[in-house]
């Protein structure tokens, strides 16, 4: 199987369009036409991690965090960056990032997180912008069903729990064959016109080339006439964090002793108590400051993040509790769903989780 094979099943779960513009995404170091013969899940790509993967005989480390994400100007294994790099070249072992496309996934890091706190009804926190698109598209009337149903088959008409949606308008198409034209009907040099569908369907933006080309392959007209446009309407199952449900509801000592256990954490770091019970949960995997004020307006009653600065604690103002657990500890179910969405998918295949622990921070 080669890395370009494992690619897309990892882009079902989590396709690279959704990363933010500041990430570094994808296959990182490596070809994606090379054979792997073994995976090896982790959260951060370091050397002992890379060590890892050569003792279990995996030359693909999928890597939740990206160990390129600044431009490298040399590579003489001054830093630990460079050294895991020359390290995995040497070792012909190839390294593929997630990062922020999972974090933005419906069934991704956050989504993980609410799992293990036992969170229901979950939804995504803060929506990302402009992941929806909208095609419209003109098709001989005949002809309109047959299209309608190869866009369908690609993603293109799901809104919500609703698949299959569109708008349809009818009306009068016209164009004029030239020569070396080869029209679907009408004849060169005179003015054809024919009874038309406007085809309106909404799609997520990673969908777009499979839809397009779906058309273009499909449509019978030599020359498709067709428009994309970028909406503002979010969709609800792609961004940043998520809120859910807790029941029954629950002191807030009871609940940060839960929280303890579950995220397997000494200590968690927060603001004041609101001296009310807990039901109402956001959670953002990694650092999430700046959705402390997208976590109150959803009515949370504490939001479970990471890399809280001292004075954005003072952000609470007693309406909700913050509560910084850590950024290795928020992050650290990620390499656990990635070995079982694969392993689900790729089930007579060579998986293995990292028994590295790649936290940087030491507590005493």
């Amino acid at each position: 199987m080669t890395i370009r094979e494992i690619a897309t099943i990892l882009e079902e779960l989590a396709p690279l369009s959704f990363a933010e513009d500041f990430d570094n995404v994808g296959l990182l170091l490596g070809n994606m036409d090379k054979e792997i013969n073994g995976i090896l899940v982790t959260l951060d790509s370091l050397e002992n991690v890379v060590e890892e993967a050569i003792s279990k005989d995996c030359n693909l480390i999928i890597s939740f965090h990206p160990i390129v994400f600044k431009g490298i100007k040399k590579l003489n294994g001054e830093t630990y960056v460079e050294r895991t790099i020359i390290k995995a070249i040497q070792n012909n072992i190839a390294i593929y990032c997630l990062h922020t496309a999972l974090d933005n996934a419906k069934d991704g890091v956050n989504a993980k997180i609410c799992e293990v706190l036992g969170l229901t009804n979950t939804k995504v926190l803060i929506p990302q912008k402009a992941s929806l698109k909208k095609l419209i598209t003109y098709v001989p009337e005949k002809q309109a069903e047959f299209i309608l149903n190869k866009l369908y088959a690609e993603g293109a008409g799901k809104v919500g729990n609703y698949s299959n949606c569109s708008f349809l308008l009818e009306g009068t198409g016209s164009y004029l064959p030239v020569s070396n034209a080869k029209p679907f009907k009408g004849d060169i040099g005179k003015q054809h016109y024919e009874k038309e569908v406007q085809i309106n369907v909404v799609f997520t933006r990673e969908k777009e080339n499979n839809i397009i080309k779906q058309l273009l392959e499909h449509h019978p007209y030599e020359e498709v006439a067709y428009e994309i446009s970028t909406l503002d309407n979010t969709t609800g199952t792609i961004g940043m964090g998520m809120l859910g449900e807790l029941s029954p509801a629950l002191k807030e000592k009871e609940f940060f002793d839960i929280l303890k256990e579950k995220m397997h954490v000494a200590l968690i770091r927060h603001s004041d108590f609101i001296n009310r019970k807990i039901s109402k949960v956001a959670v953002l995997g990694g650092s999430g400051a700046f959705a402390i004020e997208d976590a109150k307006k959803a009515g949370a009653d504490i939001f479970i993040t990471s890399d809280i600065k001292y004075h954005q604690f003072y952000q609470a103002e007693g309406k909700i509790i913050i509560a910084d657990i850590g950024h290795y500890e928020t992050e650290q179910f990620t390499k656990n769903l990635l070995v079982e969405y694969l392993t689900k998918k790729l089930p007579n295949f060579a998986i293995s989780l990292s028994e590295s622990i790649t936290n940087p921070i030491k507590y005493y």
